[in-house]
């Protein structure tokens, strides 16, 4: 098997469409030799517990209301061209995702980091659910088979908290600036929303060389 650590936030709306096109490819290869896993990265690092509005949010980030909607304009477009409906009307604040990458970092163990993203990514930006919120996190948990009660036990203390800070400072450290990145058997990283077509060649590339 080859390793494929996906460097992600729950919150990045290119995170969500790179995911979408490579689960396209990964569906087309069953025989692919992906093992993945997904790591934490902070889009807002400095982002207060409690998060913030998210008009306020992205005219901040943007340089004002005309900057985000040029900007979403574009994103909507990639998503619906990725078969995604984001519905950023029910979307009402900004999270801060820390206690959302620790809830990912768990599904590691449970081996059902894949289910928790995707159900993050679908609350987020399909249901407007605020994701830092700890019941929408223990409802993600029990989602997907894990032990919502442990989740929540874990979530309120400071469990694996230094940890996930420590790997999201580990991937800028790496020169991680932004997400989606996929890094490819620990060798080489594909940045960016890819396409199907390009993960369609980078299966057939590593199934080669390995002489699958």
């Amino acid at each position: 098997m080859t390793t494929l650590d996906i460097i992600s936030d729950p919150i990045c709306p290119w995170c969500y469409i790179g995911k979408a096109k490579l689960d396209r490819a990964l569906e087309a290869a069953p025989d692919h030799p992906f093992e993945i896993e997904w790591k934490p990265f902070q889009l807002n690092p400095d982002m207060p517990a409690e998060g913030m509005d998210r008009r306020e949010y992205l005219e901040l980030k943007f340089g004002g209301r005309e900057g985000a909607i040029r900007v979403y304009g574009e994103i909507a477009r990639a998503a619906e061209e990725a078969g995604l409906d984001i519905a950023f009307d029910k979307i009402k604040r900004t999270p801060n995702t820390l206690n959302a990458h620790r809830l990912i970092r768990w599904a590691r163990v449970e081996e059902c980091q894949s289910a928790v993203v995707s159900q993050l990514f679908r609350r987020y930006f399909r249901e407007g659910q605020d994701i830092s919120d700890l019941d929408v996190l223990v409802d993600v948990a029990q989602a997907t088979g894990m032990d919502g009660e442990l989740v929540r036990r874990l979530l309120e203390s400071d469990a694996d908290l230094a940890e996930t800070i420590a790997e999201d400072k580990q991937a800028r450290e790496m020169g991680v600036q932004g997400v989606p990145c996929f890094i490819v058997g620990a060798n080489y990283a594909i940045s960016g929303a890819q396409s199907p077509e390009l993960w369609a060649k980078v299966i057939a590339e590593i199934n080669e060389k390995s002489g699958v």
